[in-house]
């Protein structure tokens, strides 16, 4: 008995030792919630390896931006990134992230256009720092 307790015990140790494996940026493990002009849509989006992403910058006139928030909003709330460009409007597959950031004196919010970003840049509620990153991004559905 105290065997087969054993054997157990160390079969769920050796179960729970095995790292979980996530699913595959290239396919629906990559999608995720984004504003356009006020309309949520579900985009797939994989980052670039580094020597792509400084390539593309440098090379690409096109790219089109999508904005995020890393810092969030109020109570541990994401920011939903917001594009500034769906198929049929500009679109370019490849997407440069500029991350917004709150003045002091300004309370974290979701914006939901590029132009509300801009509006919100020039009233200094916001800045804009271009990041080194680029993404593979889709339009490929609805929320």
């Amino acid at each position: 008995m105290k065997k087969t307790v054993l054997l157990i015990v160390l079969q769920c140790y050796a179960l729970l030792s095995v790292p979980a494996r996530a699913g595959n940026e290239n396919g629906s493990a990559g999608d995720m919630p984004a504003y356009y002009d006020h309309h949520l849509l579900t985009i797939n989006f994989m980052e670039l390896p580094s020597g792509g992403e400084s390539a593309n910058i440098a090379r690409n006139k096109s790219i089109n931006t999508i904005f995020m928030s890393d810092a969030g909003l109020p109570g541990g709330q994401p920011f939903i990134s917001v594009l500034d460009a769906i198929q049929g409007d500009g679109f370019n597959p490849l997407w440069l992230e500029v991350q917004i950031n709150f003045t002091a004196g300004h309370t974290p919010r979701q914006l939901f256009s590029d132009n509300e970003i801009a509006n919100a840049f020039a009233a200094g509620e916001i800045t804009l720092t271009a990041t080194d990153e680029v993404y593979r991004c889709s339009v490929v559905g609805p929320k």
